[in-house]
């Protein structure tokens, strides 16, 4: 595995809280990681210049939701969020697989997905989910700017009115004999291509 000599890459501005207790809570990892609410998030909106968010609709598997915070925190995205009910919660799994991310990315829980992805479009974010229902390649579609990726569970993908609540769909290419990756790795995947257009 190739490491990283030091900090983010240098091409990809990282993004911060202006305000002082959100900053402070990610860059101190005596922190011990906790979940917030949907004030705490769209608090924090108002205070970014470019917010990078990751939702993920009903992900069962702890590891799952630890792979994904392990990897938001790699490429700078400043929140993820999860339901509160029928969904993986921050566990001592999930803290552990992500290997110190919980304690940097805020873990947001709300009750109702859909009305939340509402409420972040309003904030001016392009919420983009990624799903097998649509003929839109990954690689087609805009991601810069404020940006929302939204990812379904395990098998089931994303619910009717998570889809519905989207700005846009998009689907990975599959080029072999498997019909879908692990929903980690996918949104491994498509958070590396955002990346990769904000900084081109």
């Amino acid at each position: 595995m190739n490491r990283k000599k030091s900090g983010r890459n240098k091409s990809y501005k990282a993004p911060t809280h202006k305000n002082k207790r959100d900053r402070d809570y990610r860059k101190s990892p005596s922190i011990a990681p906790v979940t917030h609410d949907e004030d705490f998030l769209l608090g924090m909106l108002e205070q970014l210049e470019e917010p990078f968010i990751l939702f993920l609709d009903r992900v069962q598997d702890p590891q799952n939701l630890g792979a994904c915070l392990r990897t938001a925190d790699a490429v700078g995205v400043h929140a993820i969020v999860i339901l509160k009910d029928r969904a993986a919660p921050l566990t001592e799994t999930a803290v552990s697989i992500a290997r110190g991310a919980a304690e940097h990315v805020p873990v947001i829980q709300v009750r109702n997905l859909a009305e939340t992805m509402a409420k972040v479009s309003e904030c001016g974010i392009k919420l983009v989910g990624c799903s097998e229902h649509t003929e839109t390649d990954l690689h087609e579609e805009d991601l810069k700017g404020p940006l929302a990726i939204v990812m379904g569970a395990e098998g089931e993908g994303l619910r009717r009115l998570t889809r519905k609540a989207c700005n846009s769909l998009v689907r990975i290419p599959m080029f072999g004999h498997v019909e879908c990756l692990n929903v980690s790795v996918a949104a491994g995947v498509v958070l590396y291509e955002a990346v990769r257009q904000r900084n081109t």
